[in-house]
């Protein structure tokens, strides 16, 4: 009864850790021109507020797996908490945007102790297959909620209070999780990744992440043209390739290349990225129809795309358990992902005069088949491995999910831009900077056509929501292709993957490329 109390209780404080972050991440957006009006930032400042969480949290996941394997993923854990607890208060108070650019990045240094530290102690106490792939797939749906919820707290709180409280309403819960953890969280255990950290290995991961993510965000905001873009690049593929020599040459690596050798591992981790890259066209793409082609407020938004969250949680945690049973890994993926690729194809139906409620079953669905699939790739990503390994293996597959998501944010966007512009039909008299503008983005439309006279303003709004339409489907399909393409892909490489994966511990003598696959 103790083991079951402890079991159910280290998956509310996960999943509670899974929540915060993740409404924070969506919140800020509607906090900006609040903190905006209050701190006066410059645009830089604007891009930096937004970016610091992402970029110290994409290029710290490795470092603070191969951490959490050696110290301890209760304490990296609770220390993860209590600095993310008190980087929301000093957020909270800003008095500056120097400042709040700070707080944030440490915010993303706390939150990426978060993330592999709740999987692998998921994977440490749930040791029944399907109870472990349930808890799996509520914990990615419940984040997944999460960040759809962001602009709903957000929009709540900014109603009534100033833009710190987006941040300050942090505190209490990670206090509750905190004081929770301290005395539910499981305690240490010998760990096979004890010996002392190659402190080399970690700004070569750091620097490696963050040149190929940065590289890809600017790449997408300003064009491959950018200086910047290919210098980020080569020095990003440039550092991640020495880490990986390095790896391969030190006694005890930051993480052990010999994971990817094991199969399953392998094509989870590749399977979960061009997943994402696929995935994130969604929330982009509907995030800017509802609230510029349709004009919703951002509460509205928020709410009208939950229903693919929920769609994730019933594919993670009901449909993925019996159906690795019944059909086995790979299937199930291929199942997710198909079911995913014909939903992206409906969504060529929706137009600017669809219905929201016709448009409902497609977002469910679709979430559906994602938290599915996902669901089964990330179970296979932690029952892969040994449990002393579980903090690295998480980290690699959320890095790679991050990268994922980054290039299907900067290609599916730019092909949106590319078929929006190609298909912008402006109205005659319409002056050239205005024309410009509109040209660039919806955004860029509708805000230029606020200078214009009453009658020319609404003829090029229309039709830039109508070349918007156009780009979107244009998007969509490329969505629906590429997830079809990951739906064989898992036939392939998790072929071999058995439905149960007999949980072995990690013998002390035996290095990772040891394992039997």
């Amino acid at each position: 009864m103790e083991n079951s109390a402890r079991k159910w209780g280290t998956f509310a404080i996960c999943t509670l850790l899974a929540i915060v972050p993740n409404i924070d991440l969506t919140a800020l957006n509607q906090a900006i021109p609040h903190l905006s009006a209050d701190l006066d930032p410059s645009a830089t400042q604007i891009l930096w507020i937004a970016d610091a969480y992402g970029f110290a949290l994409a290029g710290l996941l490795v470092t603070m797996g191969g951490v959490g394997d050696r110290i301890g993923h209760k304490k990296l854990l609770l220390i993860g908490t209590a600095v993310f607890a008190a980087a929301s208060a000093v957020t909270a108070y800003a008095p500056s945007a120097e400042l709040l650019i700070a707080a944030r990045a440490l915010l993303g240094v706390a939150g990426a102790t978060l993330m592999p530290s709740c999987l692998s102690l998921i994977r440490r106490v749930f040791t029944d297959p399907k109870q472990r792939t349930m808890a799996v797939g509520v914990f990615s749906g419940t984040a997944g909620l999460a960040v759809g919820l962001g602009p709903v707290v957000s929009g709540a709180l900014l109603d009534h209070f100033w833009w710190g409280s987006v941040f300050l309403i942090n505190v209490p819960l990670m206090a509750v999780a905190l004081v929770a953890g301290a005395l539910v969280l499981p305690g240490a255990h010998r760990s096979a990744a004890s010996g002392r950290m190659d402190l080399p290995s970690v700004p070569l991961s750091i620097v490696g992440v963050l040149g190929l993510v940065y590289a890809v965000k600017e790449a997408a905001a300003h064009g491959v043209d950018e200086p910047r873009v290919p210098v980020a690049a080569v020095l990003g593929a440039a550092a991640l390739l020495a880490f990986v020599v390095r790896q391969h040459g030190v006694a005890e690596p930051l993480i052990d290349i010999g994971l990817f050798r094991v199969r399953a591992f392998s094509g989870s981790v590749v399977t979960n990225m061009f997943a994402m890259f696929a995935l994130v066209a969604q929330s982009l793409i509907f995030s800017l129809l509802f609230q510029l082609a349709l004009g919703w407020a951002p509460l509205r938004a928020g709410l009208a795309g939950l229903p693919g969250a929920l769609g994730a949680m019933v594919g993670g945690a009901a449909l993925a358990p019996p159906l690795i049973s019944l059909l086995g890994r790979a299937r199930s993926v291929a199942i997710g992902m198909a079911v995913s690729a014909c939903a992206f194809a409906s969504f060529l139906t929706i137009g600017l005069h669809t219905s929201y409620l016709a448009m409902v079953p497609m977002i469910l669905v679709s979430g559906i088949g994602m938290g599915l699939a996902l669901t089964v790739t990330s179970d296979t990503v932690l029952a892969s491995v040994p449990r002393e390994r579980s903090g690295a293996a998480s980290a690699i597959s959320e890095t790679a999910t991050e990268l994922g998501g980054a290039l299907g944010m900067a290609i599916l966007g730019s092909v949106l831009n590319a078929v929006y512009r190609d298909a912008l039909d402006l109205p005659a008299g319409v002056p050239a900077p205005a024309a410009a503008a509109a040209r660039d983005s919806l955004t860029g439309a509708v805000q230029a056509a606020t200078a214009l006279p009453g009658h020319l303003g609404g003829q090029v709004v229309d039709a830039a929501r109508v070349a918007f339409v156009d780009g979107m489907h244009a998007a969509l399909l490329c969505s629906a292709g590429l997830a079809g393409l990951v739906a064989v892909f898992a036939l392939v490489t998790l072929r071999d993957v058995p439905k149960v994966i007999e949980d072995v511990p990690e013998p002390a003598e035996a290095p990772v490329h040891e394992w039997k696959k």
